[in-house]
């Protein structure tokens, strides 16, 4: 998600209108889940994946066609029974719920993107809620809320009531980096957002029991951080994917390493010692 978001700041610092299409809620086997997005630009390219298939390539479309017509945002849901996987061969069959957000201004998304990629790159967590569908006569679609991890709230999403429940849910999914929507008693559909550091592994002790385990950290998408007092066994040649390796002695090593809530730490020192 953190190159979908970064491409939609360069696109709209430049000028170029995009949507981002969200997956906000999604019921049985789908081929993502929520949170999953994709952005596709004035040219017709994109960046992120929905999932691939024909869905995807609706969602496409829909967005090629909110560009050229200025139009949206937009609700769309996709029920993949098993008549429409039988005809167009998918294998998932639950529902998915979409979101669709053009952006024609930088005023648009820029500053909470560039607060959202701060937060997956070390900074505070944030929690990013958004009105993705309304009852008819709705005039909310698309207003935002942003939570910081000092309490601090941006924008409103149209009423006190919505805020206040969109402000416990961000209160919740921020730190862990996890999604939640919810509907009013109207229909109002909110969903939201925490955006954190990827989960983070540091291995203390570089040896081969921490080479191994930091190897499939990395294979399994996780932020490395390794830790020796030794040189030879904390350095980029043999942690070329690492984010940082630290040579320092292991009763100081966490006075150079940030640790929050996502963080996991294992230590495999040579022979327990330390």
């Amino acid at each position: 998600m953190k190159e979908v978001i970064q491409e939609a700041v360069r696109q709209l610092e430049d000028q170029n209108p995009c949507v981002l299409a969200t997956v906000v809620r999604t019921k049985g086997s789908t081929p993502q889940k929520s949170g999953s997005m994709l952005l596709v630009r004035q040219d017709g390219t994109g960046v992120g994946t929905l999932g691939g298939g024909c869905v995807e390539g609706d969602i496409w479309y829909a967005a090629k066609e909110m560009l050229r017509n200025h139009s949206g945002p937009e609700f769309k849901d996709y029920f993949l029974n098993e008549d429409i996987a039988a005809r167009d061969g998918l294998v998932c069959g639950g529902t998915m719920y979409f979101y669709l957000e053009p952006m024609w201004e930088p005023s648009a998304f820029v500053d909470i993107g560039s607060q959202l990629i701060d937060a997956y790159e070390g900074g505070d967590p944030v929690g990013l809620a958004t009105v993705v569908n309304v009852p008819d006569g709705g005039i909310n679609l698309g207003a935002k809320l942003i939570l910081k991890v000092d309490g601090t709230v941006s924008g409103t999403l149209g009423s006190v009531e919505l805020d206040d429940k969109a402000v416990r849910v961000a209160q919740q999914v921020a730190d862990v980096g996890s999604n939640e929507s919810f509907v009013t008693e109207d229909g109002t559909e909110v969903f939201v957002e925490g955006f954190t550091t990827p989960p983070t592994l540091a291995v203390i002790g570089g040896g081969h029991v921490g080479k191994a385990t930091a190897d499939l950290a990395n294979s399994l998408g996780y932020r490395v951080f390794v830790v020796d007092d030794r040189p030879e066994f904390a350095n980029s040649e043999r942690f070329p994917y690492a984010e940082q390796t630290v040579v320092s002695s292991y009763d100081r090593w966490f006075e150079k390493l940030t640790i929050n809530v996502n963080t996991f730490i294992v230590v495999a020192t040579r022979g327990t010692v330390f």
